[in-house]
């Protein structure tokens, strides 16, 4: 990539027009890279884990960004799709079925508070909140994957739409639901949460300053484990 230096913008005079134009692409420039630098450091605050983050979590305030539960790859055949999957659509299979079960049972017994919910379009994505029993979600189609699927990538709308939520306080003491797909989160949020599981959440403080925190993640078996854990 070539590179202006200052000696070279120095050496010789620049029309107005010119200076006007670079002005703006320097200031735009800074602009993007106090973004970037702002996002950074604020997916950088320190991760909890286990009884630290359910204990913050009864408290309310976070956002819940999660994959939905597991699905085959490949829709069903027309005999084998669910009653409320009339379109044919990926569907969970009977593993993510039991596991969103689960993972809702493990969330009342521990007693973490959802207020607003978010879905994708998507009838697996809808499936696994509702087998969950978190609510009934607002449908949003910025949460829908792209046309190629897990080979796609996400676009901008839907980058930024999953950015912006993480940085929305929720209601007063709850927890805000997202379900949505990999493509989305990992174009929203990067590789570092690429190997994000079937079912699994990524916790977010919307409260971090400048954007937003992921002060934590939380698979299906996690969830059963504190479950387990806890005092009936």
């Amino acid at each position: 990539m070539n590179t202006l230096s200052p000696l070279s913008l120095e050496s010789r005079p620049v029309p107005s027009r010119r200076r006007a134009r670079t002005g703006i692409c320097f200031v735009s420039l800074t602009v993007c890279l106090v973004a970037m630098s702002a996002f950074s450091s604020s997916t950088a605050a320190a991760m909890l884990s286990g009884p630290a983050l359910v204990r913050q979590l009864l408290h309310g305030g976070f956002v819940l960004v999660m994959r939905h539960a597991q699905s085959p790859d490949a829709p069903p055949a027309a005999t084998e799709a669910a009653p409320g999957n009339p379109a044919h659509e990926r569907q969970l299979d009977s593993k993510g079925m039991a596991e969103a079960r689960e993972l809702g049972q493990a969330m009342r017994k521990l007693g973490i508070p959802i207020g607003k919910s978010y879905s994708s379009p998507t009838y697996r994505a809808r499936e696994t909140i509702r087998l969950a029993g978190l609510g009934v979600p607002q449908i949003v189609m910025a949460l829908a994957e792209g046309p190629r699927g897990m080979l796609g990538s996400a676009g901008r709308a839907q980058t930024q739409w999953l950015r912006m939520a993480t940085t929305r306080a929720p209601l007063k003491g709850t927890n805000t639901l997202i379900v949505t797909h990999t493509p989305n989160i990992v174009g929203a949020f990067g590789p570092a949460v690429a190997d994000i599981q079937a079912g699994e959440m990524i916790v977010f403080n919307p409260a971090a300053g400048a954007g937003s925190a992921i002060v934590g993640r939380i698979t299906v078996a996690q969830w059963r484990r504190l479950a387990m854990a806890s005092r009936p």
